[in-house]
């Protein structure tokens, strides 16, 4: 028997899930994010492909977007109708014979397969590719791996509504000469932290001495880079119950909060939602408020005008389902940066403590 993990990711799906409610604007482009209207802020959450071509994206400011993009028709976010569908595209996944379904997000997921030596893992994905379109009317592109990384990597080289296989035989022939962002998790800061120490691609990450990763990153994080580099790590799907690590809510103002009494009360309106949304999590488990998920650290995100971010945040000294606390924390942390610009967004983030019964995977 050989085991076979799929990475399942849905074709521009915001958009796709619109596009099946308005087939006239299939073959436009067409842009998904805030309520549609690019005078507002907000960013872009999907742009299709048509769109793309011009330099839109997902987070860019919907405003750039028009300016990039003239043409585009605007769409607002529909999150009930969009986590419908995202339900349908997993349910159609874990009705495949002997699929072990791992959930990334609404649009992705890992599919474990073990089959005999003699099924082709290409019919597996073009089998799964087929499930999802019957089911969703959707597109998706499939990678095919032999670890949970080369899958997921794979996946880009397939999109778009394509398929393409990674394995330990053609990882670093495919990846060696790319910069060491092309992979999974490795965003411009450790990119840049990489670079120092001589290590620009994919394949001088593979081969660098795990003694100089740990040095730099750490046991735990040295270690999980070197298997980065070599595409290894997980081989199967993980299809336990999952359980949100942390729950978080932010705003973009479409009027710049100038003083700090309109900031303290935007905040205590983020903490109060973070709450709800913290309780509403905690009441499928068993140890949910008030003995196991309370917010141990609160994250704070604040832009000021025009577009400068920075983030922080603070452990609680016990943990806590109390919005005033929440408030405070995030109150204190954005005092602490000293900083009296007109602010254009706020976030306050809480991260739970983890019940024994399920642990989360992000």
């Amino acid at each position: 028997m050989l085991r076979w993990v799929l990475h399942v990711d849905m074709d521009q799906f915001l958009v796709a899930v619109e596009l099946l409610r308005r087939p006239e604007l299939v073959g436009r482009p067409v842009v998904v994010g805030g309520r549609g209207d690019p005078s507002e802020r907000a960013v872009v959450s999907t742009a299709s492909y048509e769109a793309r071509a011009h330099g839109v994206h997902s987070g860019l400011a919907l405003k750039l977007a028009r300016k990039r993009c003239p043409d585009a028709v605007f769409l607002a976010l529909d999150f009930p109708h969009d986590e419908d569908a995202s339900a349908t595209v997993m349910a159609a996944l874990r009705a495949m014979p002997g699929a072990t379904v791992q959930v990334l997000g609404w649009d992705e997921a890992f599919v474990g397969f073990e089959v005999e030596e003699s099924v082709d893992p290409v019919d597996l994905a073009t089998a799964t590719r087929e499930a999802v379109l019957a089911a969703s009317g959707l597109s998706c592109s499939v990678g095919i791996g032999d670890t949970l990384v080369r899958a997921k990597t794979a996946t880009g080289f397939g999109k778009p509504a394509g398929i393409h296989r990674l394995t330990r035989d053609n990882w670093l022939d495919t990846m060696g000469d790319r910069e060491t962002q092309a992979l999974w998790g490795v965003g411009p800061r450790i990119g840049q932290r990489l670079a120092r120490l001589g290590i620009g691609t994919v394949g001088e990450l593979a081969a660098a001495p795990v003694q100089i990763l740990r040095a730099e990153f750490g046991q735990v994080g040295g270690g999980h880079l070197r298997e980065l580099g070599r595409g290894e790590g997980l081989d199967w799907p993980d299809d336990s119950p999952w359980v949100a690590r942390a729950h978080g809510r932010e705003t973009t103002y479409q009027r710049n909060l100038e003083t700090r009494e309109e900031i303290a009360a935007a905040l205590r309106e983020l903490a109060d939602q973070v709450v709800q949304d913290v309780s509403a999590d905690a009441a499928g488990v068993p140890d949910g408020p008030p003995a196991g998920r309370q917010v141990m650290r609160v994250f704070l995100k604040v832009r000021f005008a025009p577009f400068f971010t920075y983030q922080r945040s603070r452990k609680l000294a016990s943990p806590t389902i109390d919005p005033t606390v929440l408030t405070a924390t995030a109150l204190a942390l954005y005092d602490a940066l000293e900083d009296s610009r007109p602010v254009r967004l706020l976030g306050v983030r809480g991260e739970m403590t983890t019940p024994e019964a399920a642990v989360g995977r992000g």
